[in-house]
């Protein structure tokens, strides 16, 4: 079925609203006590909440609550929302947490309740997404992800970050509109076994 011009179609929008509810409640029910464990030992690495929630821009630019497991410690001086792989804010816990991708698993919450999608763009910090102008604002007509195109090619973000002078600069002139590039691509190209197997390349890597 082809897409219109506003995004996904009725039925495709409801098969993949179906797919995410029924494995969101799944996944939940599978690793709820990961997440339990995941809070704690954050509480107590970073004597702060294990839970780091963060206002992100999600679907048709509305701003959502995202969940994750706290993985750094504030430090004064830096209030930079780009986070590279050499970050001192980052926990040695935390970055475990990172790598394993545990402290995504509070977002199974966030897709059950309807914020966000298993597959999606990537949610933003205001100052980016809702920024988007003319075409370019489509990737607001889905639900954010927790995974997807963009996201599996920049899955070593936070190294090439790491890598440049200027990071903040080159995450808004190089690698964002690449990822809203990606995301376009996605939405036209749509299919339910194109999520599968977008969730399939983020476990196995």
């Amino acid at each position: 079925m082809a897409l219109n011009e506003y995004g996904l179609s009725p039925l495709q929008a409801l098969q993949k609203r179906t797919f995410d509810l029924v494995l969101s409640f799944a996944g939940l029910c599978f690793t709820w006590w990961i997440v339990a464990v995941a809070y704690l030992l954050s509480a107590w690495d970073t004597g702060n909440s294990g839970f780091f929630i963060q206002s992100r821009v999600g679907k048709d630019g509305a701003l959502i609550d995202v969940i994750k497991i706290r993985t750094m410690r504030p430090m004064s001086g830096i209030e930079t929302t780009v986070t590279g792989a050499n970050d001192p804010r980052i926990t040695k816990l935390g970055a475990f947490f990172r790598k394993t991708k545990i402290d995504e698993l509070p977002q199974l919450w966030n897709v059950l309740r309807g914020d966000m999608s298993f597959v999606g763009p990537r949610p933003d910090v205001p100052g980016y997404a809702d920024l988007l102008s003319g075409n370019d604002r489509r990737v607001l007509l889905i639900r954010p992800g927790i995974t997807g195109p963009a996201t599996l090619k920049y899955r070593d973000e936070e190294t090439i970050l790491a890598n440049q002078r200027e990071p903040e600069k080159y995450n808004a002139e190089v690698i964002f509109p690449d990822k809203v590039n990606l995301n376009l691509q996605y939405i036209e190209a749509w299919s339910l076994i194109g999520d599968v197997r977008y969730i399939l390349q983020t476990v196995i890597h």
